[in-house]
């Protein structure tokens, strides 16, 4: 008797968005990674009121010359299409005729979600080259700061890692913002 292992099915972002349309995910949240449809949890208030908190502080600073974006796909080259909280994106929203493929930076902010966060979103973010990851962990009030992605090893992570606490500042040379501090992101 020949014994084979069961295979997972993955899905293409085509058949995600065929999928979508026919109603197959009414009343749920859920992300395209790695060819996988993954259901997300339901959006608690302090979620929410943080993703909007730190979306218009970034769009308030860097508006005018980055897109910033809330809840909306990147179109990433791993048969993936993930909805982070806030990505900012090289340019406006005109200068695109599809979902971006790439950011400078990419905020998911967590609470429930943090160890997904924390691996297969990391992964996915880090085979995509997304050069900076930042982590907002609301359970402890700090920030997960990762860059440099390397994708080159079979698993691909980020080189670097800090964990800010609210008593610490945060920048990002690539969008202008020097010494933001930590605090002013949690509401």
């Amino acid at each position: 008797m020949h014994l084979v292992e069961p295979k997972t099915r993955t899905w293409s972002r085509e058949e995600y968005h065929q999928m979508g349309e026919l109603g197959w995910f009414e009343g749920q949240r859920v992300e395209l990674v790695e060819g996988e449809v993954v259901v997300m949890s339901p959006q608690h208030f302090g979620h929410s009121r943080t993703v909007d908190h730190i979306a218009k502080l970034f769009h308030a600073e860097i508006g005018d010359h980055f897109w910033v974006r809330s809840q909306l796909p990147l179109k990433l080259a791993n048969g993936s299409e993930p909805e982070p909280d806030v990505s900012v994106v090289a340019g406006q929203a005109g200068d695109y005729s599809d979902h971006p493929t790439t950011a400078v930076l990419v905020i998911e902010v967590s609470d429930t979600t943090l160890a997904f966060d924390r691996t297969r979103k990391a992964k996915l973010y880090a085979a995509a080259g997304i050069p900076h990851y930042w982590i907002f962990n609301l359970a402890t009030k700090n920030i997960e700061v990762l860059a440099e992605p390397d994708a080159s090893s079979a698993e691909p992570k980020y080189l670097k890692s800090a964990r800010l606490s609210l008593e610490d500042e945060v920048a990002l040379a690539e969008v202008g913002l020097v010494g933001w501090p930590v605090r002013v992101f949690f509401p």
